[in-house]
């Protein structure tokens, strides 16, 4: 009797170490799958870091004891007191924590140095206050371009942006447009405003009727979800067409309005 309580005594120190594995955990509270399911907002600092880690330290073999990657992150922002802590230390300070190497210091410094510039591009946001800004913006990019290219612009409430997305490439005369697709990118970028863009291989800056087509379906999906066409512009190589400007919008409301 006394050897087999003796042998239950060394089992469960690993049973314990075991059972603290996040992989071990239910499927719904490790912390990637929390992200994949419930957003990166919902996760706590110490579940984020743990992500960025991956592993945790030690091995949890039979009689060394092991930390789990959360726990492990937990201990580090408690000793650096807390994220902005952590982002000052030196490397040479971190790689002094046991198990701390060279691979994962990198990955929390290179995280914290990407978060760095996502901000910075925010606060010197590029802003669009008319057609030619964008226009010139954008302009280059269709310097000797063979075929129709479509590129969605996607503004927050101040006009600056957010997001461009190539959307589309097609023939020298012709180009696909997905209206779904360009909402589906808007939500993404939580834009409150879109801007098409668009070139002519001719150089005949003048909208066709599919632009107009186009420009109308999007402009009204946009509307039933809040969502603003700012405007459409067909660009050349020296001049553009506005929508906008040109009042080509209103245009279509009034025809739509007759036709129905």
């Amino acid at each position: 009797m006394t050897c087999l309580y003796q042998r239950k005594a060394q089992w469960m120190p690993d049973i314990i170490m075991k059972s603290n594995r996040i992989k071990n955990w239910p499927v719904k509270e490790r912390p990637r799958e929390r992200l994949i399911a419930e957003g990166a907002e919902r996760l706590t600092d110490a579940e984020l870091l743990a992500i960025i880690l991956r592993v945790g330290r030690g091995t949890f073999k039979k009689g060394i004891p092991g930390q789990n990657a959360t726990d492990f992150s937990k201990e580090l922002l408690t000793e650096f007191k807390g994220l902005r802590g952590l982002d000052r230390a030196h490397i040479e300070d971190l790689l002094k924590v046991p198990d701390l190497n060279i691979a994962k210091v990198s990955q929390i410094k290179a995280a914290f140095e990407l978060g760095k510039r996502v901000q910075s591009k925010r606060l010197i946001s590029l802003s669009f206050e008319s057609s030619s800004a964008v226009a010139a913006h954008f302009r280059p990019r269709f310097v000797n371009a063979r075929h129709e290219m479509l590129i969605a612009v996607f503004l927050n409430g101040q006009n600056q942006l957010i997001k461009e997305k190539v959307l589309s490439e097609g023939t020298p005369t012709h180009i696909t447009v997905y209206v779904r697709r360009i909402l589906e990118e808007a939500l993404r970028a939580s834009a409150a405003a879109i801007v098409l863009v668009h070139n002519h291989p001719s150089g005949d800056v003048e909208p066709t009727s599919e632009d107009d087509q186009t420009t109308w379906d999007l402009y009204c999906a946009g509307r039933l979800i809040g969502l603003l066409l700012l405007d459409h512009l067909i660009v050349g190589e020296k001049g553009h067409f506005s929508y906008a400007d040109s009042g080509r919008i209103k245009e279509l409301c009034t025809e739509q309005e007759i036709i129905s």
